[in-house]
């Protein structure tokens, strides 16, 4: 079930402070029956809890009996001086719900070498002072995830698409130059708060496509820094302004760069993100001409390279090959159709192939939850990862 809240970001952070080293402000004592038991766990602190990530992150962790969830009263969420008291008592420390300059002002308050932080916005993804929270990046990825103290979780779509895309680079067959497009449908839980009421009221649009600006927008009012992370539905500019209203969103949409980056494209993709009537769930599809392909590939090949990407994966599954590998394995909705809603409330994302060698064409997809590997399922496995246990505890 998702919560009418506003989420924008994430930002967790894990602390290795001795719990007798600080005093509690009066807000936040604990029980002295509970102190020996709580000092033995890893203690959370989930800075914009309140946000839909953020909420799904605190179910995930709630019933964990390793871990302390700090939090704060609702009428002090605001509050900075209760905010960073709260950084003296955590081993981690979360951001879900913060927009990029309050991850980074909440992330500049942090000043020792303990505590590890944990960042859903997009402030840090591209920032090479933090680690990227795509385990199944490359083999190394994990090892990096666990000794980093600064970890940016992914975008949703860019998990999708960096999925996709980054093991074919590394084999050779997208060139780092292709001009690449992803076309991409999400459900609505990801605009937060704005969105959902507007999808859960009575008047709403049945599906809208977004991002039709092709200019950077930089004046944002207080509803739209809220909405155009996401999902613009209403109508759109192609001219350049310097003034943003609620209908209008930039085609330099701001999972560009980490989808440049860590696949290795020189070029940025064409990107034509959608949101449509479910509240969890997407699915990111890329479309490729063969000429764009190292000469002689096969859609086999493009499946055998990603199936020997993720053959150790517990999380990332390469489907059955074509339409008609996926019709026998039952994976496509009466028949036809790739549901983009089920995997909702898991970490799993599912990639396919759909390719026609005789006509040199091919469309690769990814499945996923938008709130879950594109979220807050990916903020608890690099939870686990920055604390040493099995990435799959609690998912």
């Amino acid at each position: 079930m998702i919560t009418k809240a506003s989420a924008i970001s994430l930002f967790l952070s894990i602390a290795s402070h001795p719990a007798t080293a600080f005093q509690p402000s009066r807000s936040f004592t604990l029980s002295s029956r509970l102190n020996s038991d709580l000092q033995a766990k890893k203690k959370i602190f989930i800075d914009g809890e309140a946000g839909t990530t953020g909420l799904q992150v605190r179910d995930r962790l709630a019933k964990r009996e390793d871990l302390e969830i700090i939090s704060i009263a609702d009428d002090l969420r605001k509050d900075a001086g209760e905010r960073k008291r709260r950084l003296m008592f955590v081993t981690n420390q979360l951001h879900a719900g913060l927009p990029d300059d309050a991850s980074k002002e909440a992330a500049s308050w942090v000043e020792n070498d303990n505590t590890v932080l944990i960042d859903a916005s997009t402030a840090f993804r591209v920032d090479d002072d933090w680690t990227y929270g795509f385990p199944e990046l490359a083999k190394s990825q994990k090892e990096s995830i666990k000794s980093s103290k600064r970890i940016s979780n992914p975008g949703c779509y860019p998990t999708g698409f960096i999925a996709l895309i980054r093991p074919l680079v590394d084999a050779g067959i997208v060139p780092t130059d292709a001009p690449l497009t992803v076309n991409a449908i999400s459900g609505y839980s990801g605009g937060g708060k704005g969105l959902m009421e507007i999808y859960e009221s009575d008047s709403h649009e049945p599906w809208g496509g977004y991002g039709y600006s092709m200019v950077r927008q930089h004046s944002l009012t207080t509803v739209t820094s809220m909405l155009y992370l996401h999902f613009m539905i209403l109508s759109f500019t192609l001219t350049s302004t310097h003034s943003l209203t609620a209908c209008e969103n930039m085609k330099n949409h701001k999972h560009l760069p980490e989808m440049a980056k860590y696949t290795g494209l020189k070029m940025k993709p064409i990107f034509q993100p959608a949101v449509a009537t479910f509240a969890q769930g997407m699915v990111v599809s890329v479309p490729i001409h063969y000429s764009l392909l190292k000469p002689g590939t096969t859609g086999k090949d493009v499946h055998d390279a990603l199936a020997k990407f993720y053959d150790e994966s517990l999380f990332v599954k390469v489907m059955p090959l074509n339409e008609s590998g996926a019709k026998e394995a039952d994976l496509l909705e009466r028949g036809a159709f790739l549901r983009p809603d089920t995997l909702a409330d898991t970490n799993n994302l599912e990639l396919f192939v759909f390719s026609n060698d005789d006509e040199g064409r091919m469309v690769l997809c990814a499945r996923l939850d938008n709130l879950g590997k594109g979220a807050s399922g990916a903020a608890v496995q690099n939870l686990n990862l920055s604390l040493g246990l099995d990435e799959a505890t609690g998912l």
